[in-house]
Parts: structure tokens; C-alpha cells; sequence
């Protein structure tokens, strides 16, 4: 995903309309507004200067009560569900979200794949990482900790799990830490209830 002002984040299909990205990738710190839908393609399997498929966005949902300037008051409603101008996809094609929230314990093995600051232009993944356990931000909004490698860049990223039946998506990436190898992801097992349109 990229605006016309040049910023880029990860984004991923959670239908052929519909790409779930972290909210805080669309906001204008200057001035102080998130951008303008139009602004926003998302391009699909983007790889250099090839990709399978593009879309302009229309519109996009952030949650009530996301805050870009109180990220540790609201970084568990960090993220945005962009609509397309038109499908880009099969369904089969887009990411499941997990409606299994019993099965999600710490040591559970996960992935984290984005495009990050070190590779801008190639899709890069840790395949061998683990759920940490669940925290919350200040506000009590719910985050999965997971011990993947992140950078700049990978936030809007999918954190996924594999079982019998495929791949399930379990969150998006939001925050990467400093300190050690991992971050944080804004699970979406409920999320889909609780969102309302950016005013734009």
C-alpha cells in the first residue's frame, strides 16, 4: 500500500475489495489529518517495479477512539480497512480471519511478513516466530505480542497462523519494539463490529 506523497506500509486482502492495513500508516503528522482516500493504491504482490494487480481506494474505516498522537492510549484500534475501487481478487484468494479466539496461546507458531525499510520493494517474512501473550494499551484495547523480526515499514503487516485448513490471519502489525526482537499486532477476531468511517 502507498499514497501519492510517497509513504508506504503493508497491506493484505481480507476480501477482493478489501485490504486491512495499521491506521497510523494514513495519517499526516502535518496537518494533522489522515490523507485523502483517493491518494491511496494498493498494489497486489508488489515485487520492484512488477505487481499482479492494482486498485485505487475509495474510502477507509478506522475505529472510533484511534488516536495517531496517543498511540499508547489507543495503539489496540490501530488499524484501517481500505475499500477499493474495484475486486482484485478471488475470494478464495484473500486472508481468513480467525473466529477461533481458544485456540490463540502464547507459544503458538506464527508469521509475520511485510515490506520492510531494509528491503522496500521485496516482500520479506520470519516464518519461525511465536505468540508471546496478550497485552493492552493504556485504554484496555487487546494486543497479541509475538517475538517476529519487524521493521519500519512492516507495520500493516498480517500475523498469521497455519492449521489443517490453511492460513489464518490473526491481527495486524502496529508496533515494533526497539528493545528486543518483536511487536505487537491489533488482533481482528471481533474487530469487524467496531469500526466507523474516517469523516472524509
Amino acid at each position: 500500500m502507498q499514497t501519492e506523497l510517497g509513504s508506504r506500509c503493508t497491506g493484505f486482502l481480507i476480501s477482493p475489495v478489501l485490504v486491512e492495513t495499521a491506521a497510523h500508516c494514513l495519517w499526516l503528522t502535518q496537518p494533522q489529518r489522515f490523507v485523502q482516500p483517493s491518494s491511496v493504491h494498493f498494489l497486489r504482490a508488489y515485487s520492484g517495479d512488477k505487481f499482479t494487480a492494482h486498485a485505487r481506494v475509495v474510502r477507509f474505516i478506522v475505529p472510533p477512539g484511534y488516536s495517531p498522537n496517543k498511540e499508547s492510549l489507543s495503539a489496540g484500534l490501530d488499524h484501517a480497512t481500505l475499500v477499493l475501487d474495484h475486486p482484485i481478487a478471488r475470494p478464495d484468494e484473500a486472508f481468513h480471519v480467525s473466529t477461533t479466539p481458544d485456540d490463540i496461546k502464547p507459544g503458538m507458531a506464527v508469521v509475520l511478513g511485510g515490506y520492510e525499510q531494509n528491503m522496500p520493494d521485496v516482500i520479506t517474512a520470519d516464518l519461525h516466530c511465536h505468540m508471546t501473550g496478550l497485552t493492552h494499551d493504556r485504554s484496555g484495547n487487546p494486543l497479541f505480542s509475538h517475538d517476529c523480526a519487524g521493521t519500519h515499514g512492516s507495520s500493516g503487516a498480517p500475523l498469521l497462523y497455519q492449521d489443517a485448513s490453511g492460513w489464518h490471519m490473526l491481527g495486524v502489525q502496529v508496533l515494533a519494539s526497539s528493545a528486543h526482537a518483536g511487536g505487537q499486532a491489533v488482533p481482528l477476531l471481533n474487530s469487524r463490529s467496531g469500526t466507523s468511517e474516517d469523516p472524509q
